[in-house]
């Protein structure tokens, strides 16, 4: 099985609305052969909760106002350190960078094909690492000008 038309129209869009709220390191993997619950999966994160939070908000509206998709389950709002968005057909997760790291969920579906991307999605790999780099310098730097 690979994923459906249907699927893959959800993820680009999904995907696209992600990356127009500066989503790092965005990818997909079709999960239709060892999952019979969905097709596929989007994996996105950002720095902190508030823009997690945007991100999501961001895929929901999209996906309702361009593809009529409502999310049968969605979890983890209050903390919006991983928010879980389950459209059936593919499931959305947005999560904090640092949560990312921990759970490492490209570890666990690696062996799934990954869906190709709109190329402002792709454009997005690497921006964690980036972003961490920046803020260790700023970090330092602050450090720096406090002794």
């Amino acid at each position: 099985m690979t994923a459906t038309d249907r699927s893959i129209e959800l993820i680009n869009t999904a995907a696209q609305a992600a990356a127009d709220k500066l989503a790092h390191d965005i990818i997909a993997y079709d999960v239709s052969d060892v999952l019979s619950i969905t097709d596929a999966f989007l994996l996105a994160s950002a720095p902190n909760d508030r823009q997690v939070k945007s991100i999501v908000d961001e895929v929901e509206e999209r996906l309702s106002k361009e593809l009529g998709a409502k999310p049968v389950r969605r979890e983890g709002d209050r903390e919006a350190r991983w928010v879980l968005l389950d459209y059936v057909d593919i499931v959305v997760h947005v999560q904090h960078s640092e949560e990312r790291v921990f759970y490492a969920l490209e570890r666990l579906w690696k062996d799934c094909p990954e869906l190709d991307l709109p190329a402002d999605a792709k454009a997005t790999r690497g921006k964690a690492a980036e972003h961490a780099k920046l803020q260790a310098e700023e970090d330092s730097a602050e450090l720096g000008e406090l002794r």
